[in-house]
């Protein structure tokens, strides 16, 4: 199979996506609860995939000089859409109900030692010292973060909801790695398309049934502008951007910057939403440039950044 033609650009421009699409996750977060407060959680997916599918309507056509998609990537498209969107965010979503914010955040702090796992597993990635140290940064900073946001005496949740989180920790890192073997062989913008056309597929029976029995006419006009920026932003320039970042960058060294997302949540609630900046989220940034410098700093293993054919 020939891959599609790889563009060498600096990698620091790979780095840039992959920051920026982390920290769009985390600056939507907190305006996603918006949304949950008036909408359906199923019948929001379903909105959403469908929102930017149309949008994104005219990059699931092959493009000149791509290859036809192989069985194989078949395959990892759907696990990428089935791990990635519907089973996290069924996990997450559930999990957070069951368990506490203070637990979903700690537990989630292990995204980038589980993506590093999961890259040297499946990938065969070296993970180097310096990398090493980065991914204990991030890991550290994500849990400051957390436990700073918590409520004095907050509980530890229960043990099925802690369980549902770390599924959704394993399904996040598996969203990494596949995500890194399909980039060899597809573009970013088809990768961003296909996933959520098998997201839509997967909930439009759960988003009918909760359409059919929800009122439309008591949704007021923001809201379904909110909602249009979400769509956009969650299905369409999130992934975009971390496709094109991960397919310069190795999934273990990509996985550090999954600390953006928590960072960028804490940095919209102190900016916007009249939260205090706290001491803890204060050792939290200093932790997670320490991480990004650390995993990004270019050495003597700066080669295992080169962008890499598959297929």
């Amino acid at each position: 199979m020939t891959a599609p033609a790889l563009t060498h650009r600096p990698v620091w421009i790979a780095y840039a996506c992959l920051a920026a699409s982390m920290a769009l996750v985390g600056s939507y977060v907190g305006l996603s609860k918006l949304l949950v407060a008036v909408l359906p959680v199923f019948l929001l997916a379903w909105l959403r995939f469908g929102i930017a599918a149309v949008a994104m309507a005219h990059w699931v056509r092959r493009q000149p000089g791509e290859a036809p998609l192989s069985p194989h990537d078949r395959k990892l498209l759907f696990l990428e859409s089935f791990l990635g969107n519907f089973l996290f965010s069924i996990c997450m979503l559930f999990g957070v109900a069951l368990s506490t914010a203070l637990a979903a955040g700690v537990i989630m702090a292990a995204i980038p030692a589980a993506v590093a796992i999961l890259s040297r597993l499946f990938l065969k990635e070296r993970i180097t010292p310096r990398v090493a140290a980065g991914i204990a940064c991030a890991v550290l900073g994500i849990m400051l973060v957390s436990m700073s946001k918590a409520a004095p005496g907050a509980a530890a949740g229960s043990l099925l909801g802690n369980l549902l989180l770390f599924g959704a920790v394993v399904c996040e890192a598996s969203y990494v790695v596949i995500g890194k073997q399909l980039t060899g062989n597809v573009s970013a913008k088809r990768i961003s398309a296909l996933v959520n056309l098998w997201g839509l597929a997967l909930v439009t029976p759960l988003g009918v049934w909760q359409a059919l029995q929800f009122d439309f006419g008591g949704v007021q006009p923001s809201i379904w502008w909110l909602l249009l920026f979400y769509a956009l932003a969650a299905s369409m320039w999130t992934v975009w951007l971390w496709m094109t970042g991960l397919r310069q960058v190795p999934a273990s060294r990509a996985g550090v910057f999954t600390v953006m997302l928590p960072i960028s949540a804490a940095a919209v609630g102190v900016l916007f939403l009249g939260e205090r900046f706290s001491p803890a989220q204060a050792g939290a940034f200093a932790l997670a440039l320490l991480g990004l410098v650390l995993a990004t700093w270019p050495g003597r293993d700066a080669a295992a950044d080169a962008p890499t054919r598959s297929g």
